[in-house]
């Protein structure tokens, strides 16, 4: 088992990688807090596979479990679903030394953190991520939210996990399609801070496809120890932080123009890098180089790389909801060479609308 730290004072907490970690989550917990009673949320496919086996390692503990269940998809992470989840833990009860468990991907991870973050002002939450985008990128780090008809994310907090809890054999299960969207975010830290995990990535991407165990477990506490170091510096996103965002402006506006329903999150962000590249190139910051090879990367790795057929002032107008935008300006992550990245405060439609 690996276990990465990540210092924030008092919110400090350690993320836990492995396999056959996912029975051993009350374990963990045991040494970090002691619950009054645990309510584990998740999707019933993610239930039916993991929920028992879970939800009795808190039970050995002496603690009271209950779980909820949530419908699957992004559709199911907003306000909605939230009021069901305060209305399930007013009924059992739960006070501010319940914990939640968000216990699959994503969506779940970014729901549970929501509900934890707002109920009673506030109750701890652990993560136990199943996907392997959740694993690398949305189960680290604290950004909790839910969606708004308008934009992705839109209603949420900063609000760190007390625990998480990676286990590697939970992949074995997940749809090819979720495996290679998580595969997307890999690539993005790569762009941003490590060129080695990029160089690791074109020259081992095969054995990542066929989940060779000792290529995912490196790759995964890389990018794990990369967003940690980048959460230390910068919590709240002030600045620093949204270096995380590479691929995410353009890709987070294509989920919404497609209502959440085309394309899954890591298949936007794999086009959204395309497009930042481009433009990092078309704006003089990098060599060709740069987006032929991340382009390809992608490529080999079963993504999109191709802008879909969208209206382009739709695009645009989507922009100035993204929440790097400030006084009408768009802002954008740019790539000057692999393993590089500068925050541009402002950039012309005119530009985008070249790549777009």
């Amino acid at each position: 088992m690996q276990r990465l730290s990540i210092d924030l004072g008092d919110r400090s907490y350690d993320i836990l990688i492995g396999s056959g970690l996912r029975a051993r989550a009350g374990e963990f917990l045991k040494d970090v807090l002691n619950p009054s009673r645990i309510v584990i949320i998740t999707h019933p496919s993610i239930n039916d596979l993991y929920g028992k086996e879970v939800a009795e390692g808190f039970i050995a503990q002496g603690w009271t479990t209950d779980i909820f269940e949530v419908p699957e998809g992004e559709s199911s992470k907003n306000l909605g679903q939230a009021e069901k989840i305060y209305d399930h833990l007013l009924e059992l009860n739960c006070d501010r030394k319940s914990v939640l468990v968000a216990l699959g991907g994503g969506v779940i991870g970014d729901l549970v953190g929501f509900i934890a973050a707002t109920y009673q002002r506030g109750i701890p939450f652990i993560q136990v991520p199943t996907t392997l985008l959740s694993q690398v990128d949305s189960s680290v780090g604290g950004k909790t939210a839910v969606n708004h008809p308008k934009g992705k994310n839109m209603i949420g907090a900063f609000y760190q996990p007390r625990l998480v809890v990676a286990d590697l054999e939970t992949l074995k299960t997940l749809p090819q399609k979720e495996y290679r969207a998580g595969l997307a975010e890999i690539v993005k830290y790569g762009v941003i801070s490590d060129a080695g995990l990029f160089d690791y990535l074109e020259a081992h991407y095969r054995k990542i496809l066929n989940l060779d165990y000792e290529c995912l477990s490196h790759i995964i506490e890389t990018s794990c120890s990369i967003k940690a170091r980048v959460v230390e510096k910068d919590e709240r996103e002030s600045h620093y932080r949204m270096i995380l965002n590479f691929g995410h402006t353009i890709g987070h506006a294509i989920e919404s123009l497609t209502k959440y329903s085309r394309f899954i999150h890591g298949e936007a962000v794999s086009i959204g890098m395309v497009c930042a590249a481009l433009l990092s190139h078309s704006l003089g910051k990098c060599s060709d180089e740069t987006p032929r090879r991340l382009k390809a990367l992608l490529k080999n790795l079963g993504l999109p790389v191709d802008m879909p057929e969208l209206d382009s002032s739709a695009v645009i107008e989507s922009l100035y909801h993204d929440k790097k935008t400030m006084d009408r300006k768009i802002k954008f992550i740019l790539v000057t060479e692999i393993g590089s990245i500068e925050i541009a405060d402002q950039i012309m439609e005119t530009e985008i609308l070249k790549v777009l």
